[in-house]
């Protein structure tokens, strides 16, 4: 059984040689990108990849859940919500949900949170109950995430065994693995049980005390935050560690305005780490010497957007390498010159929606999706 899933916290931390990375879609030379934001083209896109996705993405189909959230979340977004069933969407998502036999099984060290997709979901007993649990942390969050969107009523859920059952994989350290055995720990996955309590409206699938002393244990010297107590700065670990205190009620909204002396992270250093990750062709970067990346315009502008520190960037160089990535049949890459894959498209979006552009739903910073889902107004 895989174990390993790509997760929307997954930001190529391992790469070293950017410039080999393939896109899904790289079979031939893109076109010419434009010189506006391509909003229809962008529906088709998403539209394509909502009705059949390209065979590239076989080796991803472990992801699947999240492949949805992109295209579902990207296409409204968009404003372009209708294009969707979306009671289709919902009864698909709930079909990976991993359910326990007994209520005495919540408490036995697994997740029964979802499953990323039918690879990792073994077929059920007699009984309908699935007995090889491969629920993972970031396929839920992916999952509540398009079931807010589509507007599905969450209280029908059984909660109660998601966040039971989510606790039995926070660490000592405060830490969290993202399903019960044979995996990593560092922030990604503490955004995401945070992300999850938060959008359950129900904090006691974690301890929140100390997620928060894990997330200053990343802080680093520079003010930006590892993945993992000890780690270089980076753009996602950075996202992940800001959101998540803010989600938690750590953090004030616009920290700026308000007193940063007193917050419980160091504020000035982490402001200037930020603003520092624009690069001079307007892109911004993961980390220090390195390329420009689509997505963390996203990982990056959204930690700004969240402290309060998005109108110091500079939103018309960042807006120009934006559509360098952007070619003539929509979706985003992660270079200027690539091919575009579902996930930069997605965070492309978002970049473009934190700058306001015409056309395009807000988008809530701390939990990646759009304002209207996230209060449910759907």
């Amino acid at each position: 059984m895989a174990t390993r899933e790509w997760n929307p916290s997954d930001f190529e931390v391992e790469e070293e040689d950017e410039e080999q990375t393939l896109s899904p879609l790289s079979i031939s030379p893109p076109s010419s990108p434009l010189s506006y934001f391509a909003r229809d083209r962008h529906v088709a896109f998403l539209e394509m990849m909502y009705n059949l996705i390209p065979h590239h993405y076989q080796s991803q189909e472990i992801n699947r859940l999240t492949l949805a959230f992109f295209t579902i979340s990207g296409l409204h977004l968009l404003q372009a919500l209708d294009r969707i069933d979306k009671d289709r969407v919902s009864n698909w998502v709930l079909s990976f949900q991993a359910h326990p036999r007994s209520k005495a099984e919540v408490k036995n060290g697994e997740f029964y949170g979802f499953h990323g997709s039918r690879t990792s979901q073994f077929p059920p007993d007699e009984n309908g109950v699935s007995v090889h649990n491969a629920g993972h942390l970031a396929s839920t969050y992916c999952a509540l995430a398009i079931l807010k969107t589509v507007g599905f009523d969450l209280s029908m859920l059984d909660k109660e065994s998601i966040l039971i059952s989510m606790r039995n994989l926070q660490q000592p350290d405060g830490s969290f693995m993202p399903l019960h055995v044979g995996a990593e720990t560092d922030l990604r996955f503490v955004y995401c049980a945070a992300a999850i309590c938060f959008i359950l409206e129900d904090w006691s699938g974690m301890d929140r005390e100390k997620a928060k002393e894990y997330i200053l244990n990343c802080q680093s010297y520079d003010g930006g935050f590892g993945l993992m107590p000890g780690l270089e700065s980076h753009g996602g670990g950075t996202y992940c560690a800001v959101a998540s205190l803010r989600l938690m009620g750590y953090i004030e909204d616009d920290i700026l305005s308000n007193n940063a002396s007193s917050s419980i992270i160091n504020v000035p250093l982490l402001l200037n780490w930020s603003i520092q990750r624009q690069a001079t062709d307007g892109g911004f970067q993961g980390r220090a010497n390195k390329s420009s990346d689509t997505c963390y315009a996203f990982w990056v502008g959204a930690v700004l957007r969240i402290l309060g520190g998005y109108k110091f960037i500079d939103k018309i160089a960042l807006r120009r390498f934006l559509l360098t990535c952007q070619p003539e049949f929509g979706g985003f890459s992660k270079y200027p010159g690539d091919l575009p894959d579902i996930s930069h498209s997605y965070y492309g979006y978002t970049a473009f929606s934190l700058l306001e552009e015409p056309g395009l739903n807000p988008l809530c910073a701390e939990l990646g999706m759009t304002d209207l889902a996230a209060l449910g107004s759907i």
